[in-house]
């Protein structure tokens, strides 16, 4: 199937940016992601060829390092990458947030030290909202940030970080000011070995086993200028990043989703059953059709999301409906269209033989982080309710 992200809405420089990124995404990460994901080895050969090819930074403009390509670019890229391994998109997507963080929210010198590090892969980023009891809801989140005389002392605990203990820094959000609500989190820049901050071993998880998750436990002192920007201000700025990471979350689904249904469609031409083609059988048909519908559809939406990104990084406003709908569309499409190739495999889909039983793990996450399917049909009906 051939209908990816048509080149018409990428420039000459960023169609070739995807070219080279898909050739060396087939040679050098998908050979590795069989043996990635039985080893639950992390990905840090994986993320040194991207940073190689320009992808660590292809969220950024070039004034910080960055790739500097739209939106839809970038989309398209992050499809790529998970499309040859979901764990090293997951890693890659995780370390957007963190990069993201500090565009939006940073200092000009937080931006120029930070950005420029982490564009050419050198540093690594991670993003630490999420907190035992406070998932879906981080308003409610427990890790306290407190004034002393030289800085700031930060403690609490972050749950399901991705890359926490391998990044260079990490921006981890926490209470300020408790009598202000949201408007009371502030963010903080952690650089690596800062005293009083455990990450412990990683998480066993079902799927996309080599982009590690731990969990954070912070009793940190930190210095003035570890805040990232305004006091105040973290909420807003966590919020207008995960606008962004659905976005990328969608790109995964696509890439994941792609594959799938690519590995679907070879193995339906080859299989034969009874003298028959399974492509020969109307029912095979239909569920060929439905893959195709389903992924096109989630397509077009996060096309459209990707459009108002941009559109709103030029002074157009929020995106945050368009954002939810892709995220909702791609991660539930996926799941779908990597069910349904699965199941066209037969018993041997059921078997690590073939992708697809490794995608579908893959894929299982993306129905929850960066907001569950839930959390995004209560944000896409309250924008309508509006």
């Amino acid at each position: 199937m051939t209908t990816q992200n048509p080149r018409h809405m990428l420039s000459e420089e960023e169609a070739m940016f995807c070219d080279v990124l898909e050739r060396l995404c087939a040679d050098r990460i998908a050979p590795l992601a069989a043996e990635t994901d039985e080893r639950a080895s992390f990905v840090h050969d994986q993320l040194a060829v991207l940073g190689e090819a320009g992808m660590m930074g292809a969220n950024l403009p070039e004034e910080y390092g960055g790739s500097g390509i739209s939106a839809p670019a970038l989309l398209r890229a992050v499809a790529i990458v998970a499309g040859a391994c979901g764990s090293t998109a997951s890693a890659l997507t995780a370390h957007y947030l963190a990069t993201d963080s500090i565009l939006i929210g940073g200092t000009e010198a937080q931006k120029q030290h930070w950005l420029q590090l982490a564009a050419t892969g050198e540093a690594l980023g991670a993003f630490a909202l999420t907190e035992p009891t406070a998932g879906s809801d981080p308003a409610d989140m427990k890790t306290r940030a407190r004034r002393t005389g030289d800085g700031w002392h930060l403690k609490g605990s972050k749950c399901f970080i991705s890359n926490g203990g391998v990044a260079d820094f990490i921006v981890v959000y926490a209470v300020t000011d408790p009598d202000k609500a949201h408007r009371g989190i502030s963010a903080f820049i952690l650089p690596k070995g800062t005293p009083g901050l455990d990450a412990g071993a990683p998480e066993k998880t079902m799927g996309l086993k080599g982009g590690h998750v731990f969990t954070l436990n912070l009793d940190c002192h930190l210095p003035h200028d570890a805040l990232l920007g305004e006091e105040g201000r973290g909420f807003r700025t966590a919020m207008q990043v995960l606008d962004n990471g659905r976005i990328e979350v969608a790109a995964q689904c696509l890439g994941l989703a792609k594959a799938a249904m690519d590995a679907a469609l070879a193995y339906a031409r080859d299989r034969v059953i009874g003298g028959e083609a399974l492509t020969d059988r109307q029912g095979i048909r239909w569920m060929i059709a439905d893959m195709g519908v389903a992924y096109q559809s989630a397509l077009l939406l996060s096309q459209d999301a990707a459009r108002q990104r941009d559109a709103a990084h030029h002074g157009g406003g929020r995106f945050s409906l368009a954002s939810s709908m892709a995220k909702l569309a791609a991660s539930e499409a996926a799941g779908r269209v990597a069910d349904t190739a699965l199941q066209l495999h037969g018993g041997y889909g059921y078997t690590r033989d073939f992708p697809v039983e490794r995608i579908n793990r893959d894929l299982r996450i993306m129905r929850i982080y960066e907001g569950s399917s839930e959390i995004q049909r209560i944000i896409i009906s309250g924008n309508m309710l509006a």
